[in-house]
């Protein structure tokens, strides 16, 4: 193998594949990255029998070629190299990595031990990036991190014909948002489990390029999701378990009793300056009245920190306190200039949504409900 391949590409696309690897694999081979030259392309690609990940890259091919090298090694010497170009070479059981001075050998694993990438399932439809990346984002963070609970470290992917619609919790909050696709079927029905994790790496990969989405199977434990566009294509196990019934967390229209709309970068900034004095499981609390939303957080005791930004209130005066994190995980998932709060009572989950103006009006495509923290007065 031989071939050349600029330095920025390379360590972008080797990178990307390399987050997909795990850090402590169950085999050791699964730590490879599989590095294959042929028809004038590089292509890189990992995989480690639940998810895989794999980019093509134009380049300067002077021998074709295949090897299995330690993956993550790879990404940082690609990212550290000094020149605009990279060069690649083997031979016998070297890969040879240069650029300008620097000059790296690697050890290569074996390639026939190593276990073939799975096959794209047939494409269901096209998606703009922009949007699939902005729904993602707004949903992620809402996904549990706890992997002895399967089920809440995936989102929820519901395709109702034109309509696509995630979800994910983590129980004490929730985040739902739908978008429109192009389905091959216009009317498909499906649904899956997606682990949230691979979503939040294809989402700020794809972002500004148009991506097939492609589902096999749910039917049985060993379903299959892929993702293609911009010369990269990923696949996922699912998530062989049943997700919670969460919609009914979602306040009806006719049981809001009270809104708060407020600047969401005031009050984002607000709220990390609040809860500079507050121990790190005490909440911000909120005083909201007519025109003002006045943030606090720690005790006379000690310190205590004190903030009124200005808000928009209908309805009674209330006092609310959130978790957080939690509350600036909703904020900055918004992407909105104006953030919307709709209570039905101060101890009931809050809706949180996002506006382009304080005047309008919630368009029910998107929900991020946040559970109060009792006890507050």
């Amino acid at each position: 193998m031989k071939v050349r391949v600029g330095r920025e590409v390379l360590a972008e696309a080797v990178g990307w594949v390399a987050k997909g690897l795990p850090s402590r694999p169950s085999v050791p081979i699964l730590a490879g990255m599989a590095i294959e030259v042929a028809d004038g392309m590089l292509t890189v690609s990992g995989f480690d029998y639940e998810s895989s990940a794999q980019v093509g890259l134009s380049a300067e091919v002077g021998e074709d070629g295949r090897v299995l090298v330690s993956g993550r090694l790879l990404a940082g010497i690609c990212r550290a190299m000094p020149r605009d170009t990279v060069d690649l070479s083997s031979e016998g059981a070297r890969v040879t990595v240069s650029s300008g001075h620097a000059r790296f050998t690697l050890q290569t694993l074996p390639l026939d031990e190593y276990p073939p990438l799975p096959e794209l399932p047939a494409a269901g439809g096209l998606v703009s990036g922009e949007v699939f990346a902005r729904a993602v984002t707004q949903v992620v963070t809402a996904a549990g991190r706890d992997d002895t609970l399967p089920v809440l470290t995936g989102v929820r992917v519901e395709i109702r014909g034109p309509v696509i619609t995630l979800l994910a919790t983590d129980r004490y909050r929730l985040a739902v948002r739908s978008f429109s696709w192009e389905p091959n079927d216009p009317e498909i029905e499906a649904d899956a489990l997606v682990p949230a994790k691979v979503l939040s790496g294809l989402a700020r990969t794809l972002a500004g390029h148009e991506v097939t989405l492609a589902l096999g199977s749910t039917r049985t434990g060993d379903g299959l999701i892929g993702f293609e566009g911009a010369g990269r294509r990923a696949t996922s196990r699912l998530i062989d378990a049943e997700f919670p019934k969460v919609r009914k967390l979602i306040p009806a229209p006719g049981a809001i009793t009270r809104t708060v709309t407020a600047d969401t970068a005031t009050l984002i900034e607000a709220v990390k300056r609040v809860s500079l004095v507050a121990e790190r499981t005490s909440p911000v609390r909120f005083a909201f009245t007519d025109g003002t939303a006045t943030l606090s957080a720690g005790s006379g005791e000690e310190a205590e920190a004190v903030e009124p930004i200005e808000a928009t209130l209908t309805g009674d005066p209330l006092v609310i306190g959130f978790n957080t994190g939690y509350l600036l995980d909703a904020l900055g998932s918004l992407g909105t200039p104006f953030a919307h709060f709709a209570f039905t009572e101060p101890t009931k989950p809050v809706n949180l949504v996002g506006l382009r103006s304080p005047d309008e009006t919630p368009d029910g495509d998107s929900a991020y409900i946040v559970v109060p923290l009792r006890g507050i007065s």
